[in-house]
């Protein structure tokens, strides 16, 4: 099965490029039963447990980590690494495909120096909220109130994004 979908080369010529997407994989249900939500959220509190654990949502132990007086963090970022990067390796070895129903994309992504832009914006508020999205929920688990405040940036960020991306642009945020 082929999906053909349309994808502007520049801005400047109407005309668009087919761009074809091969998916070997049958259509996944948009619709998650009530099992599956359970399991998620099941993960979802033990992942918020075990970064708790971590102490990834103490705001002195990230200051520590950037101001490169504690390596602890480092060592939990890359344990997540690599478990993200075994899942992703099975996921494409043995053809599963994603919830949307598509095989996983391997395409490199070109250098845009707005990326590096991104990047630095986005360790920035990480340093200064001593918070990152996969930690803003745990915190605010944890009763610390300041996370109401780094979940209004992220909201505020995600707006910004969608406001002023390049039109031509076919990222998504979410």
């Amino acid at each position: 099965m082929a999906i053909a979908r349309k994808v502007k080369t520049s801005p400047k010529p109407r005309k668009a490029a087919k761009v074809i997407v091969k998916s070997k994989s049958k259509k996944v249900s948009a619709s998650l039963s009530l099992s599956s939500v359970f399991v998620f959220i099941l993960f979802g509190f033990f992942f918020g447990f075990f970064l708790s654990k971590a102490r990834a949502t103490d705001y002195d132990s990230i200051q520590d980590m950037f101001r490169f007086k504690d390596f602890q963090l480092y060592g939990v970022i890359g344990t997540a690494i690599l478990v993200v990067a075994a899942g992703l390796f099975l996921t494409h070895r043995f053809k599963k495909p994603t919830l949307s129903g598509k095989a996983l994309d391997w395409q490199p992504l070109k250098f845009e120096p707005t990326r590096l832009i991104g990047a630095l914006l986005f360790g920035a508020g990480w340093a200064l909220a001593g918070s990152c999205p996969g930690t803003v929920l745990t915190q605010l688990g944890e009763g610390k109130i300041f996370a109401v405040f780094t979940i209004a940036g992220i909201a505020v960020g995600v707006w910004a994004f969608q406001k002023w991306q390049p039109k031509d642009s076919n990222n998504s945020t979410c």
